[in-house]
């Protein structure tokens, strides 16, 4: 015979109290009052164990699904960036796709476009790079000697103890050749296999622009006909909050660049350009993207100008970076995504952990995607067309629920 069920439990539960129920024994295994050994078990223990065993099922199964992205991150990973390049270039592909007419043309024009945008930054920073390294090093030297020169006038240190840090560096720096020289085999085996990568996103990114339709009406039919409406709901809910966030994202990473960039021109700090990409590209891993590269700019301007070059660069990056946080951030991002910083403090580590770099780029957008296919189920909005409200962590919803079904429904009736 069955024993009570877990609504009746959690009825109990809220007229009795929990420890009243997790003290008592008197729970019937049955209706004809027949006991087994499990009834000398207390309820409220039942109760637990019941949600205890499914959360620990949940969370191997998460395990698991984290075991297999890391050891196949080399298809991950592209997969993921092609699938984020998708949504940032949606709104430019889908307009120009209805103006054109035609679907390969739009496709090329979307591809050759990003494709150029991207050559063209690089070769800037290649460029800038290549005519102003020699005066960085120079002045960087001449910032060097005028710090030694300082050190020997406070008498807080002697020539012989500097000339000795110096010599300990140089003998450290010699002792770890070999370990340069198979780092340098390392880099070059990480650069083919991000060459690689990077063909394999390009690839993704064209099939996904040219049947990304037809590709995921084949993956809804691997889901159960009972819960294919709810799946596919749910699944065009986040891809929309995928778009905004890229959207959004790509707009205040670019003012950020922008702002710093400018700055760091107008004092006169060499090294703009690739210092504005930097702070472009690290605006996509929150909080601590800007941190690192706001660190750099400032540790660039203070060792090729001095302390005072090195305050004034650290005064635009407060101010750039205060602007994003109270203005551009709830203006932009919050009609899109709003994550609590907890929330992306603690997804952006545990990436991190996970996967390194990547995985604290990727963090949020997956989170966030996450999260809003758990909200759309969980509200039953796929169901009567309202639009979720509240969130598990969150609130990261798109402004409107706009699924195929309905919008089927509508032109029917």
């Amino acid at each position: 015979m069955r024993g009570p069920r877990l609504s009746e439990m959690s009825d109990k539960t809220s007229r009795r109290g929990f420890w009243d129920l997790l003290r008592s024994k008197d729970e019937p295994s049955s209706p004809s009052g027949a006991r087994r050994e499990s009834d000398d078990v207390p309820a409220g223990l039942r109760i637990g164990a019941a949600y205890s065993w499914r959360l620990l099922l949940i969370i191997a199964l998460i395990g698991v699904a984290v075991a297999a992205v890391v050891m196949f991150k080399q298809l991950v990973i592209p997969l993921l960036v092609a699938i984020l390049l998708t949504a940032l270039v949606w709104p430019v592909y889908e307009p120009l796709r209805r103006f054109v007419r035609a679907r390969i043309i739009a496709i090329t024009i979307t591809v050759v476009g990003l494709i150029g945008i991207v050559t063209g930054l690089l070769t800037m920073v290649i460029w800038q790079i290549t005519e102003e390294a020699g005066e960085v090093r120079d002045e960087a030297t001449q910032m060097i000697d005028e710090a030694h020169e300082w050190l020997l006038t406070t008498g807080i240190v002697t020539d012989a103890q500097i000339s000795e840090f110096f010599g300990q560096t140089g003998d450290f720096i010699r002792d770890q050749a070999d370990f340069l020289l198979s780092g340098a085999l390392t880099v070059g085996s990480t650069l083919g296999s991000v060459g690689a990568g990077m063909l394999i996103a390009l690839f993704v990114l064209i099939c996904l622009l040219a049947d990304g339709e037809p590709i995921w009406k084949w993956t809804l039919k691997l889901f159960p006909r009972v819960s294919r409406d709810a799946v596919d709901a749910s699944a065009r809910n986040g891809w929309r909050t995928l778009i905004n966030y890229a959207r959004t994202q790509v707009i205040v990473a670019t003012i950020d660049a922008i702002g710093i960039g400018l700055g760091a021109f107008l004092l006169g700090v060499p090294l703009a350009i690739p210092t504005a990409v930097l702070v472009f590209l690290g605006a996509f891993v929150p909080f601590i993207g800007a941190i690192v590269t706001g660190a750099i700019a400032v540790l660039l301007a203070l060792f090729t100008g001095g302390v005072w070059l090195g305050v004034a660069m650290l005064a635009v990056v407060l101010v750039v970076q205060q602007i994003e946080s109270h203005i551009l951030q709830p203006l932009l991002m919050g009609s899109a995504v709003k994550v609590h910083p907890i929330a992306v403090v603690l997804v952006v580590a545990g990436g991190a952990m996970i996967g390194g770099i990547a995985g604290a780029l990727f963090a949020v957008p997956v989170a966030a995607f996450v999260n809003v296919v758990a909200v759309t189920i969980a509200s039953g909005s796929w169901r009567t067309g309202h639009q979720p409200d509240g969130s598990l962590l969150w609130s990261a919803v798109p402004k409107k629920l706009l699924n195929d079904r309905e919008q089927g429904e509508g032109n029917k009736a």
